[in-house]
């Protein structure tokens, strides 16, 4: 039994329900929607979000078909905000396949994103609970809010790990910890117990981050270009470290000139090896691993040995991925 067969075993025929309510969903009329959702069908993945909301709801205890409706919420609320980041990003590839901008235009693009954050909102109204479609709407916000600040960094002097955790605890890691808690909270779970396992999820997020990071310093196959995030201007948490450990204005000054996009293919080169060379991969392996024992330490508690495992086995999953 693979990994994920195995993270998986507890909610099972849960996992196959919540497949035949996205597939469902991701149905309609409309050509071009019909080609554009057809597509993200077809490259669903490995469903990771709706698994810990379904796993942190069997914890407390059992899954029920709101439980499954805020699931797909944010799974298609996710999906969404992926359509948007490949037009905002000018990206032609997603999960190894062509981006639904690629596929069709930006333009369309834009508006099947609108339409999966719709159909999301649908998802979380259906839940009859309004904190769920309260948490859900914030989110997205959130979601929002961590790319413009990407942005705006773009201008701004600071480099920092303070600067860097802010943006991906708000544009990814919010995402893994709304699952978690919300999967919690329908269930039943105490105010205490949904703290910690929107906690879990939070920790199990900025890991999922800096894993995702690491990758782009490598020739992996990660569904999309090597090398990216710097030709993006983006500063991750691997170079960060180099450069601020190297107190050297000169490896500064060449950080910014990424940043601002102002960096040749030449220089970014010479930036990733530094940032190899001077153990700034290393030192990021260090931190998921920090977090993955203060993450484990949250679930000790539970009488749920089951559950616990395939959290556990979820979390080594994140850091251990090749894609």
């Amino acid at each position: 039994m693979d990994v994920l067969s195995q993270i998986r075993k507890p909610i099972q025929q849960e996992m196959a329900d919540f497949e035949v309510l996205f597939a469902n969903t991701l149905q309609h009329e409309n050509p071009i929607l019909s080609v554009a959702l057809r597509h993200i069908l077809a490259r669903k993945g490995k469903m990771m979000r709706p698994i810990l909301v379904l796993l942190s709801a069997k914890m407390y205890g059992e899954i029920t078909q709101s439980v499954l409706d805020a699931a797909l919420s944010l799974e298609l609320l996710h999906t969404a905000s992926l359509v948007h980041d490949d037009v905002v990003d000018e990206s032609g590839m997603r999960r190894g396949q062509s981006s639904i901008n690629a596929l069709l235009d930006n333009k369309a693009a834009v508006l099947v994103g609108d339409y999966l954050l719709s159909t999301s909102l649908k998802c979380a109204a259906r839940t009859g609970d309004l904190r769920v479609v309260y948490m859900i709407s914030h989110l997205g916000q959130a979601l929002s809010d961590g790319e413009l600040q990407q942005l705006a960094n773009i201008s701004s002097a600071e480099i920092s790990e303070k600067q860097y955790f802010h943006v991906i605890k708000q544009k990814t890691a919010s995402l893994f910890a709304i699952c978690a808690e919300i999967g919690a909270m329908l269930s039943g779970a105490s105010a205490d117990e949904i703290a910690k396992m929107r906690d879990f999820g939070m920790t199990l997020g900025v890991c999922f981050q800096i894993r995702d990071d690491v990758f782009d310093y490598y020739n992996e196959q990660v569904g999309k270009p090597t090398g990216n995030d710097m030709k993006e201007g983006k500063l991750t948490l691997p170079v960060i470290h180099a450069v601020i450990q190297s107190g050297s204005e000169d490896w500064r000054a060449l950080a910014m000139k990424v940043r601002t996009g102002e960096a040749t293919d030449a220089e970014i080169a010479q930036l990733v090896e530094f940032t190899k060379s001077t153990g700034g991969i290393d030192y990021a392996h260090t931190k998921m691993n920090e977090m993955r024992e203060y993450a484990n330490s949250l679930l000790r508690d539970s009488k749920q040995i089951d559950i616990v495992d395939s959290l556990s086995l979820y979390l080594d999953f994140v850091l251990k991925r090749r894609s």
